[in-house]
Protein backbone atom coordinates (compact mmCIF):
# COMPACT_ATOMS: atom_id res chain seq x y z
CA UNK A 1 0.00 0.00 0.00
CA UNK A 2 1.43 3.52 -1.20
CA UNK A 3 1.52 6.34 1.35
CA UNK A 4 -0.43 8.97 1.71
CA UNK A 5 1.06 11.61 -1.01
CA UNK A 6 2.66 14.65 0.63
CA UNK A 7 1.26 17.98 0.35
CA UNK A 8 3.56 20.78 -1.18
CA UNK A 9 4.59 22.39 2.30
CA UNK A 10 6.00 18.67 3.60
CA UNK A 11 7.56 17.77 -0.07
CA UNK A 12 9.78 21.38 0.42
CA UNK A 13 10.17 21.05 3.82
CA UNK A 14 11.88 17.17 3.06
CA UNK A 15 13.57 18.67 -0.08
CA UNK A 16 15.21 21.47 2.15
CA UNK A 17 16.42 18.76 4.45
CA UNK A 18 17.63 16.42 2.18
CA UNK A 19 19.61 18.89 0.62
CA UNK A 20 21.43 19.96 4.03
CA UNK A 21 21.98 16.46 5.09
CA UNK A 22 22.30 14.25 1.94
CA UNK A 23 25.99 14.28 0.52
CA UNK A 24 25.81 12.81 -3.08
CA UNK A 25 24.02 13.83 -5.91
CA UNK A 26 23.85 12.50 -9.30
CA UNK A 27 25.09 14.81 -11.91
CA UNK A 28 23.40 14.64 -15.54
CA UNK A 29 25.21 16.86 -18.11
CA UNK A 30 25.58 16.39 -22.34
CA UNK A 31 27.91 18.44 -24.76
CA UNK A 32 27.14 21.01 -27.24
CA UNK A 33 28.15 18.62 -30.02
CA UNK A 34 25.33 16.40 -30.08
CA UNK A 35 27.25 13.93 -27.25
CA UNK A 36 24.88 12.08 -25.60
CA UNK A 37 24.38 12.17 -21.83
CA UNK A 38 26.68 11.75 -19.25
CA UNK A 39 25.91 11.02 -15.40
CA UNK A 40 28.62 10.72 -12.67
CA UNK A 41 27.51 11.12 -9.04
CA UNK A 42 29.31 13.87 -7.12
CA UNK A 43 29.57 15.02 -3.87
CA UNK A 44 28.07 18.42 -2.88
CA UNK A 45 27.57 21.15 -0.51
CA UNK A 46 24.25 23.08 0.20
CA UNK A 47 24.42 26.79 1.09
CA UNK A 48 20.76 27.30 1.19
CA UNK A 49 20.57 28.73 -2.07
CA UNK A 50 22.62 26.46 -4.22
CA UNK A 51 24.91 23.61 -4.34
CA UNK A 52 28.59 23.53 -4.94
CA UNK A 53 30.89 20.54 -6.49
CA UNK A 54 33.83 19.88 -8.16
CA UNK A 55 35.28 18.02 -10.26
CA UNK A 56 38.09 17.83 -12.78
CA UNK A 57 38.24 20.37 -15.11
CA UNK A 58 39.27 18.50 -17.79
CA UNK A 59 36.61 15.56 -17.30
CA UNK A 60 33.37 14.94 -19.82
CA UNK A 61 31.29 16.35 -16.16
CA UNK A 62 34.01 19.92 -16.20
CA UNK A 63 33.81 20.49 -19.41
CA UNK A 64 30.17 20.03 -20.42
CA UNK A 65 29.04 22.16 -17.51
CA UNK A 66 31.19 24.63 -18.76
CA UNK A 67 30.00 25.10 -22.08
CA UNK A 68 26.32 24.49 -21.47
CA UNK A 69 26.08 26.48 -18.04
CA UNK A 70 23.26 24.04 -17.49
CA UNK A 71 22.58 20.91 -15.21
CA UNK A 72 20.05 18.15 -14.29
CA UNK A 73 20.41 16.31 -10.79
CA UNK A 74 18.95 14.21 -8.93
CA UNK A 75 19.37 13.44 -4.95
CA UNK A 76 17.92 10.27 -2.63
CA UNK A 77 16.29 7.11 -3.53
CA UNK A 78 14.20 6.51 -7.02
CA UNK A 79 11.38 6.31 -4.46
CA UNK A 80 11.86 9.55 -2.53
CA UNK A 81 13.99 11.42 -4.96
CA UNK A 82 14.25 15.25 -5.85
CA UNK A 83 15.15 16.42 -9.26
CA UNK A 84 16.60 20.04 -9.71
CA UNK A 85 17.40 21.66 -13.30
CA UNK A 86 20.29 24.36 -12.39
CA UNK A 87 21.91 27.18 -14.04
CA UNK A 88 25.71 26.57 -13.57
CA UNK A 89 28.31 29.14 -12.71
CA UNK A 90 32.07 27.92 -13.13
CA UNK A 91 34.79 28.76 -10.05
CA UNK A 92 38.27 28.36 -9.66
CA UNK A 93 39.73 26.58 -6.64
CA UNK A 94 41.22 30.10 -6.11
CA UNK A 95 38.19 32.03 -6.14
CA UNK A 96 36.71 30.74 -3.09
CA UNK A 97 36.74 32.01 0.02
CA UNK A 98 38.79 29.82 2.69
CA UNK A 99 35.77 29.19 4.70
CA UNK A 100 33.87 27.89 1.53
CA UNK A 101 36.84 25.87 0.56
CA UNK A 102 36.89 24.23 4.24
CA UNK A 103 33.05 23.65 4.93
CA UNK A 104 32.97 21.86 0.91
CA UNK A 105 35.98 20.00 1.85
CA UNK A 106 34.37 19.23 5.91
CA UNK A 107 30.67 18.00 4.48
CA UNK A 108 31.88 16.14 1.35
CA UNK A 109 34.95 14.26 2.71
CA UNK A 110 37.13 15.25 0.42
CA UNK A 111 39.26 18.82 -0.66
CA UNK A 112 39.93 19.35 -3.95
CA UNK A 113 42.13 22.08 -3.42
CA UNK A 114 44.86 19.24 -1.98
CA UNK A 115 44.73 17.47 -4.92
CA UNK A 116 47.29 16.89 -8.24
CA UNK A 117 44.88 16.98 -10.34
CA UNK A 118 43.52 20.46 -11.21
CA UNK A 119 40.04 20.93 -10.35
CA UNK A 120 36.96 23.21 -11.10
CA UNK A 121 34.52 24.20 -8.26
CA UNK A 122 30.90 24.59 -10.03
CA UNK A 123 27.60 26.84 -8.36
CA UNK A 124 24.29 25.92 -9.17
CA UNK A 125 21.29 27.78 -8.57
CA UNK A 126 18.52 25.87 -9.25
CA UNK A 127 15.87 27.07 -11.54
CA UNK A 128 13.36 24.05 -10.94
CA UNK A 129 12.90 21.73 -8.20
CA UNK A 130 10.85 18.34 -8.15
CA UNK A 131 10.16 15.77 -5.74
CA UNK A 132 8.07 12.58 -5.50
CA UNK A 133 7.79 9.12 -4.01
CA UNK A 134 4.89 7.37 -5.62
CA UNK A 135 2.57 7.92 -8.71
CA UNK A 136 0.35 9.77 -5.65
CA UNK A 137 3.02 12.91 -5.96
CA UNK A 138 3.38 12.99 -9.78
CA UNK A 139 0.56 15.69 -9.80
CA UNK A 140 2.12 18.06 -7.37
CA UNK A 141 5.85 17.45 -7.92
CA UNK A 142 6.93 20.92 -8.96
CA UNK A 143 8.41 23.07 -5.94
CA UNK A 144 10.03 25.24 -7.50
CA UNK A 145 9.56 27.31 -10.90
CA UNK A 146 11.94 29.85 -12.77
CA UNK A 147 14.01 29.77 -9.74
CA UNK A 148 11.15 31.12 -6.56
CA UNK A 149 9.92 27.98 -4.25
CA UNK A 150 6.06 27.54 -4.68
CA UNK A 151 5.66 27.02 -1.41
CA UNK A 152 7.73 27.74 1.73
CA UNK A 153 6.93 28.24 5.63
Amino acid sequence: MNPLARTARQRTHDTLHRLEHDVDAWIATADTAGGGPYLVPLSYRWDGSALLVATPAESPTGRNLLKTGTVRLGIGPTRDVVMIDGAVQALEPAELTEEVGDSFAAKTGFDPRRLDTVYRYFRITPRRVQAWREANELAGRDLMRDGEWLVLD
